[in-house]
């Protein structure tokens, strides 16, 4: 759920680079990356409603580095954390979903 639907899919299509393929107005988009598909919706709950933070979404990327670059030209900010047999580049959506880049080396 997201408290601006117009801004989320601005930020997964425009800034992430995920295909728009399903939309009902702004009741309900689908977005698609290889293997995944996000669904976006209007919070109907009290705006005092935080978004959780047991789940977040990860994407895995050949290259870290050159991901997180392109996506900082966007606005998008990260914490970088370097865990020996992976990277992980820990970003958040509009609404604070989290959400995380991953290299496997």
């Amino acid at each position: 759920m997201v408290k601006d639907v117009e801004q989320a899919v601005k930020f997964y299509r425009d800034d992430l680079g995920l295909r728009q393929t399903v939309r009902y107005g702004n009741e309900w988009v689908e977005l698609e990356a290889p293997g995944t598909v996000i669904a976006l919706h209007p919070n109907r709950k009290p705006k005092s409603s935080a978004p959780p933070k047991t789940m977040s979404i990860g994407f895995q990327v050949k290259d870290l580095d050159g991901t997180v670059a392109k996506l900082q030209k966007r606005g998008v900010t990260f914490k970088i954390q370097d865990k020996g047999f992976l990277r992980r580049a820990d970003f958040a959506d509009p609404d604070g979903h989290r959400l995380y880049l991953m290299e496997v080396r």
